[in-house]
């Protein structure tokens, strides 16, 4: 599966700025190099789960301290894809939590044994004023993404009928109530959540400030 550059900041929360940024190698390595080799870039649902848990971290950390997080955790020897661990913030660094809820401290006191609390990445969160980022699978009521159906791409959910396809039709002018008749089992509602939907991943336009 693979995200456009827009779909990745919309499912994520990051700006197109901000993943550009996130690109680039600053002397440490890049915070995220999307694992599809690719230009333009495109990312996969593991590369979408770790910049939605750094959109998060970037509430209340900066983005320096989240380089040296990650150096730091390069350092320790783990080198799995960042997907696959659990970073929270607690005050203004970054702990890596293991499945027993504790943590590693990986920028005050490097390796320190600290107690963190465990976020969810997956559900709603606000990265920055005035925008909410929604739950990651359940994006809109009838709108999913499952990484089993259609590459990961949003769809309506129950279905394997793309958001953006739905979303097209109203757009040409076709009424919610009649989008049954080109797919069926796709309600209003499900078209106006798609069409809801893909204004809000439009609102991720490239040129966003970077942070």
């Amino acid at each position: 599966m693979a995200y456009s550059t827009r779909m990745a900041a919309a499912l994520s929360g990051a700006t197109t700025a901000q993943l550009k940024n996130w690109r680039n190698d600053r002397g440490n390595g890049p915070v995220l190099r999307p694992e599809l080799a690719s230009n333009p870039a495109l990312y996969s649902f593991r590369d979408v789960l770790a910049l939605r848990a750094f959109a998060q971290l970037r509430r209340t950390v900066s983005l320096q301290k989240i380089r040296k997080a990650l150096t730091t955790l390069k350092g320790f020897g783990e080198v799995e894809h960042l997907s696959s661990y659990r970073l929270v913030a607690e005050g203004d660094s970054v702990v890596l939590v293991d499945d027993d809820d504790h943590g590693t401290d990986l920028v005050r006191r490097p390796g320190q044994r600290v107690i963190a609390t465990l976020g969810d990445i997956l559900a709603e969160f606000a990265p920055r004023p005035g925008v909410v980022v929604p739950h990651l699978l359940h994006p809109k009521q009838h709108v999913s993404v499952d990484p089993a159906t259609q590459g990961g791409q949003p769809v309506i959910a129950g279905t394997r009928v793309p958001f953006d396809v739905v979303a097209d039709l109203l757009l040409s002018g076709v009424p919610a109530e009649e989008v049954e008749e080109y797919y069926p089992g796709v309600t209003a509602q499900a078209a106006r959540d798609a069409a809801s939907f893909a204004l809000y991943v439009d609102s991720y336009a490239p040129g966003e400030r970077a942070a």
